[in-house]
Order: C-alpha cells, then sequence, then structure tokens
C-alpha cells in the first residue's frame, strides 16, 4: 500500500547555520497512529511543519498522499489538519466564528452540521459563541483541534496536543483521536507524555539531532528493546554485590537491601533459576522478589542516551 505520507532525503539548514534536519526518510501508512518522539531540538516540530508546507526544505521531498507539498502546494495542504504546539488565534472572535473561518480558508463550503458536531464532540458547544481571550488554555487547545479538523483532512497532525490539558479532557481528546482513526483519519503525534504514545501508538519514531533513528510497530520495538527485572529484597543489606556474582551483572537498589537483575525476557534461559542457587550457594537470602517489565519511557531515554 502507498504510504499517505512519504518524506526522502529531507533535510534543513537555517540562515544561521544550525543543521535542525540532516537527510531524513520516513513513511507513514494510511490510517495508523503514529507517534514521533524525541528530546528538545531533536528536529520534531520542524520536520511537521515542513510537511505541513509551513517551513521549506532545503533538500528533499515530501509527498502528502501522492501530493509533493511544494510543487502542489495547495492540492497537499487540503488533506493535512494541524494543530501546532503554540495557541495562535484570533483573541477577540467567537469559538464558532474562528472555527467556520478555518473551514473556508480551504475552500469548503459552510456546513453548520459539521461545526456543531465538532463543537460537541470537543466539549466546546456551551462555549460556541464566546471569545476565544475568554477560554481556559485547555479550551484553547481544544479549539485548535476544532479548526484543524474543520476541512475534514485525511492526514491529522497533533504537535504536543495535550499540553497544558488537565487529566479528564486528555482523555477526552484521545477517545477523539480513535474515533477519527476508525473513520480512516491518519494521526501524526508528537508528545511527551511516553505513555499516551504507549497506550495510543500503532508505530513508533524516535528522532534525535535531527535524524530518525529507528522506526518500528510499537508491539515490535517492546519485545526488541523492552527488558525485564527481577528485584530482590534481601533479607541482610550488602554493601557490595560478591565478586563471584559478576557475570550475573546484578546492581544494589535501595541502600543495599534490594538486589536487580536485568534480563532478556525472551532469550531460551534468563537465567533466573542459575542466579537463585548461586545466591543461595553465598548465604544470601531474600524475603521477597517481583518482576518488573522496561517501559516505553526506558526504551526511549536508552536509545536517545546512547547517541548524545
Amino acid at each position: 500500500m502507498q504510504p499517505v505520507i512519504s518524506v526522502r532525503g529531507l533535510g534543513k539548514t537555517y540562515a544561521s547555520g544550525q543543521r535542525a534536519l540532516d537527510h531524513v526518510d520516513l513513511d507513514i501508512r494510511r490510517g495508523e497512529i503514529f507517534a514521533l518522539l524525541g528530546p528538545n531540538g531533536a528536529g520534531k516540530t520542524t520536520l511537521i511543519n515542513i510537511i505541513c508546507g509551513i517551513v521549506n526544505s532545503s533538500e528533499g521531498v515530501v509527498l502528502a498522499d501522492g501530493h509533493d507539498i511544494r510543487r502542489d502546494y495547495r492540492a497537499a495542504r487540503a488533506k493535512i489538519g494541524l494543530v501546532p504546539q503554540e495557541l495562535a488565534t484570533d483573541a477577540f472572535e467567537s469559538v464558532w466564528n474562528t472555527v467556520n473561518f478555518s473551514r473556508g480558508l480551504f475552500g469548503k463550503p459552510p456546513d453548520r452540521a459539521l461545526i456543531e458536531r465538532l463543537l460537541k464532540e470537543l466539549s466546546l458547544w456551551s462555549k460556541k459563541d464566546a471569545r476565544i481571550m475568554s477560554l481556559s488554555g485547555g479550551m484553547k487547545r481544544r479549539v485548535m483541534i476544532a479548526k484543524a479538523l474543520s476541512h475534514e483532512p485525511q492526514i491529522l497532525f497533533l504537535d504536543e496536543p495535550t499540553a497544558g490539558v488537565d487529566v479528564e479532557l486528555r482523555r477526552d481528546m484521545w477517545a477523539m483521536v480513535r474515533g477519527l482513526q476508525q473513520s480512516g483519519v491518519t494521526i501524526i503525534l508528537t508528545t511527551h507524555y511516553i505513555e499516551e504514545a504507549e497506550e495510543m501508538a500503532d508505530r513508533i519514531g524516535v528522532m534525535s539531532q535531527g535524524r530518525i533513528i529507528l522506526v518500528d510497530d510499537k508491539a515490535a520495538l517492546m519485545a526488541k528493546l523492552g527488558k525485564k527485572q527481577l528485584s530482590l529484597q534481601l533479607q541482610v543489606p550488602l554493601a557490595v554485590v560478591p565478586p563471584a556474582l559478576a557475570e550475573y551483572r546484578l546492581a544494589l537498589a535501595a541502600g543495599g537491601s534490594e538486589l536487580v537483575y536485568t534480563f532478556d525476557a525472551k532469550a531460551d534461559r534468563t537465567g533466573i533459576a542459575a542466579l537463585l542457587r548461586r545466591l543461595d550457594e553465598h548465604g544470601i537470602a531474600f524475603k521477597d522478589l517481583q518482576t518488573q517489565q522496561s517501559s516505553l519511557e526506558d526504551i526511549f531515554v536508552s536509545l536517545v542516551s546512547t547517541r548524545t
């Protein structure tokens, strides 16, 4: 299947000489939720702004549903909705007029039923006549989402969409995102809430220093890079790990009262049985144990830290 977004050889160097993007290749599958992760300054927002036609690239090609974002800007941009990081809209205009005007910018005819549905789904209907300046930060974020959806795009970019939004509103937004995906809309999001990417995304892309360093299905990424930890609560704290146990690469935690063993859960042999025997041989007793799977955040931190 042809990707709905195709990026090839994309680079961006600003007039200051800063290299924001360095030969980025990326394909986004139609109908997926794709999470783009990376530390501040990694190039996520620059990449999104180029795909959305807001910033010009220095080199490379971007296709949105088959349309070149530079040579066929109008057709490409009509396919895309963008919820930017920054809240930028007319403070003195009403919610209804702001969203309705945004639809008109894309040459779409008025559709009161559509705008009403959007405002109701985003819990904005009671605020439809309120001026933007009177809204809370969370409500303003919802208006930005309504604007982005007003022209019925097939591709939706969400750049930190839940920044400054309370937990309840965040849940509502993600429920709406799932509904959009079910209707065929492709979602690309950046977020600092890595647990959201872990819950929502079909695939994960990680950026660092202007490059895409990894793209993979979320489940495959967790399986390949996720580790498990066995934590043993010791009956008697240790000052150091005995040298005879060095092969297990154990770590002490909680002031020496906890022994941590990291292992590959998918390996044929985890080494746990052998470790427990060796502990018994050395008279190291424990009173409790538990295992813990590494999270997407652990994987992300590990990936980025190895490239800085």
